[in-house]
């Protein structure tokens, strides 16, 4: 697979990673087996970049990880991340004190079985912490070789600019696809500094892979049960995009997730889709659009189907990332 390098202080990776989220969380019953599994498949066919979080099952999802990738450690790239509360004592739900940021830390070294974090992200905007305290922070794990890479997610200018001061911002993880274009606005600002993108949910949360059913029809503890673009009135526009988008991709020879991650790829090279999935088989589709070059025609055919993204916002109001 093609390599791409984010940002500008020397991270490469595949042009497509792994977002290892859905494994543990969201996306209703799962088998760790086959997510392990999937992992080491990813990495057979060329995949480096692989993404998790404390988040996701308070370390669970970090163990599964790291299990999977441990005969290939030197040859693969873990990203991880702190920043929530799971105590019920902040009002905010985040915390990026100093002291918890040291505390996960350590505690996802040991659940993914490293000694160095590739790249180590802030989830969330603390809005109680200075993200100069937080930049500072992560510098202390740099400083120390426990982590390599410094990453924001879910963060807007003000609050980039003031953590690069701090300490080189390599990479920026946001929710954009061809549904969510809400990130286009920091393009600039990544591009001037010098940090690369990562886009999770690259696929729509799983409607861009052409198998999208109603909300309703979702295991219950299934994200998309909530998703606004899965509901009523939302989901008819979204499928009929998604119809026309398949009709493109299959004059291409292409599924239409295929065309979905080749147009991720065509906003920039320095940006690389994690798409996540617990099916080898359909992983094997999302690598294979590492291939798929999409030309100035298919691009203006896209923009005419979904000219400004999809129908219905990407989570609920209360649950918005607040950028700045």
């Amino acid at each position: 697979m093609q390599q791409r390098k984010l940002g500008r202080q020397g991270l490469a990776v595949s042009a497509l990673g792994y977002g290892a989220m859905g494994i543990s969380l969201a996306y209703g019953p799962s088998d760790d087996k086959e997510g392990a599994a999937t992992i080491r498949r990813a990495h057979e066919l060329g995949v480096t970049f692989f993404d998790t979080a404390e988040l996701y099952g308070q370390g669970e999802n970090e163990r599964i990880v790291g299990a999977a990738l441990a005969p290939v450690r030197d040859e693969v790239l873990i990203a991880t991340k702190f920043g929530f509360d799971f105590t019920g004592t902040r009002q905010s739900g985040v915390d990026s004190r100093p002291e918890h940021i040291r505390e996960v830390v350590d505690n996802s070294l040991r659940h993914l079985g490293v000694d160095v974090i590739d790249v180590l992200y802030q989830h969330r905007v603390d809005p109680d912490v200075p993200i100069e305290d937080v930049a500072g922070t992560v510098k202390e794990f740099i400083d120390a070789g426990k982590v390599r890479y410094f990453g924001l997610s879910e963060a807007g200018e003000n609050t980039i600019r003031r953590a690069h001061a701090v300490h080189p911002v390599s990479v920026l993880q946001t929710e954009y696809s061809l549904f969510e274009r809400d990130v286009e606005t920091l393009f600039p600002l990544l591009r001037e500094l010098g940090i690369g993108f990562v886009p999770y949910s690259p696929l729509g949360r799983g409607f861009l892979t052409g198998q999208a059913k109603p909300g309703a029809e979702y295991d219950p503890t299934d994200m998309r049960t909530w998703d606004a673009r899965f509901q009523p009135g939302n989901y008819e526009k979204n499928l009929e995009a998604t119809r026309r988008l398949a009709e493109l991709a299959a004059a291409k020879d292409a599924t239409v997730a295929q065309l979905a991650l080749a147009w991720l790829l065509a906003q920039g090279d320095d940006i690389v889709p994690i798409p996540g999935t617990r099916s080898p088989r359909r992983l094997e589709e999302n690598v294979a659009a590492a291939g798929l070059t999409l030309n100035d025609t298919d691009l203006k055919r896209v923009a005419e189907i979904l000219p400004a993204g999809g129908f219905g916002a990407r989570y609920p109001e209360g649950m918005l990332p607040t950028w700045n």
